[in-house]
């Protein structure tokens, strides 16, 4: 998303700052809008091939404290999120989701909102609701790619009683972050374990009566000469949860510590001048595979920006991510009459370019093996576009 300030915003802010530089003022507060609408079908597998529509509403504003109201090195975050329209993994019956917008209810909420305080020039300390997947798990490189699994491991995407802090839903969370040298970084994050933002069934959860999630990650973030990413991060519950088939002897679920690590990477490999450049990109992740349908994953691919050299934001991306299934998973598929699989597979190529300065449009091809893990299950060929206006 590209942000863009509003001009009666701008020329507010010019008034407040210093008379220095004012041809280069930047705004106190920076307030972007993007619509996102998705169109996807079917081609081949799947349950149906109707056309199934869908969008996400983004309004995000950024505020320096400091220049507002005199809080020194703090920041306001806000983030308005709309989500309309059908879910076209139903007809899909993927494991992982090939849309990265599509959400189980249609709502309207405030997604984010933190405010961050700096301590000192090198470290941050962020308290709020807060997108756990901006920061954490997460492949720049892999950015373009829908399918859900891209945004961040599967194997932590499916715990907690609704998901962790990420899309749609985010939680109280309390995030500190430490840059180390040139471009090292250490953060680690405690959060509510039971995502809900404002306008979710029940509101914010202050309660915290399902415990927390702890993460940490450590990388380098411009490593080989200025290039590059390399992180390895872990998590885990701080309650104990549900095992998703053993029981005790009244029948009781037994219970475990959900927890789980991953590793990711990606590079530029290759370089055609400022604007155009090839980046490969690779993660891994496990976890416990006692409390969750899945016991890891893994995800790799590539970007390729400034693909036609007479277009700079022409855009081409490719990417494989495959989930793990776990024992006790497989198991449970048995028992409904299902021969399950290892995994499932979802290979995805996609196109983004730039017609216009507030319009992009992005065509893509999702193939999807071994679907929902059913080995009976057909090969499925999703097909799709995504326009996305910025305002």
């Amino acid at each position: 998303m590209i942000a863009r300030s509003y001009p009666f915003i701008a020329a507010l802010c010019a008034v407040c700052a210093p008379a220095a530089h004012a041809e280069e003022v930047v705004p106190a507060i920076d307030l972007s809008v993007s619509y996102t609408a998705d169109s996807f079908a079917m081609v081949s597998g799947g349950s149906d091939h109707r056309l199934r529509y869908l969008d996400n509403l983004d309004i995000i504003a950024d505020a320096d404290l400091d220049r507002l109201v005199g809080w020194h090195g703090a920041r306001l975050h806000l983030y308005v999120l709309n989500n309309l329209g059908r879910r076209p993994n139903d007809a899909a019956g993927s494991l992982q989701g090939i849309d990265n917008i599509e959400v189980p209810r249609e709502r309207l909420k405030l997604y984010e909102a933190w405010i961050e305080q700096s301590l000192g020039e090198r470290a941050s300390l962020l308290v709020g609701l807060f997108d756990l997947n901006s920061e954490f798990y997460a492949n720049d490189a892999a950015g373009l790619l829908i399918s859900s699994a891209f945004g961040i491991g599967t194997e932590l995407a499916a715990t907690g009683s609704n998901g962790p802090s990420i899309f749609p839903s985010t939680a109280l969370t309390a995030r500190l972050s430490v840059r180390i040298g040139a471009g090292g970084y250490v953060r680690a994050a405690v959060v509510n374990a039971h995502a809900a933002s404002v306008n979710d069934p029940g509101g914010v959860d202050t309660g915290f009566h399902e415990g927390v999630l702890l993460i940490g990650e450590a990388g380098v973030d411009g490593a080989l000469g200025g290039k590059g990413k390399f992180a390895i991060g872990a998590w885990r519950y701080s309650k104990r949860q549900d095992d998703t088939r053993e029981t005790d002897i009244f029948g009781a679920p037994l219970r475990h510590v959900a927890r789980g690590a991953y590793l990711l990477a990606e590079y530029p490999v290759a370089s055609f001048g400022d604007d155009r450049a090839l980046t490969a990109f690779a993660r891994v992740g496990i976890s416990d595979g006692k409390t969750g349908d899945f016991d890891g994953g893994w995800q790799a691919g590539f970007l390729m920006t400034g693909l036609f050299a007479q277009r700079p934001d022409s855009q081409l991306s490719f990417g494989i991510t495959n989930a793990s299934l776990a024992g006790r998973f497989r198991r449970n598929l048995v028992d409904e009459g299902i021969d399950p699989t290892g995994s499932e597979t979802i290979f995805e190529l996609t196109y983004s370019d730039r017609l216009a300065p507030f319009l992009v449009v992005q065509p893509d091809l999702q193939w999807i093996t071994d679907t929902g893990g059913d080995r009976a299950a057909r090969n499925g060929l999703a097909a799709g576009m995504r326009v996305t206006f910025e305002f």
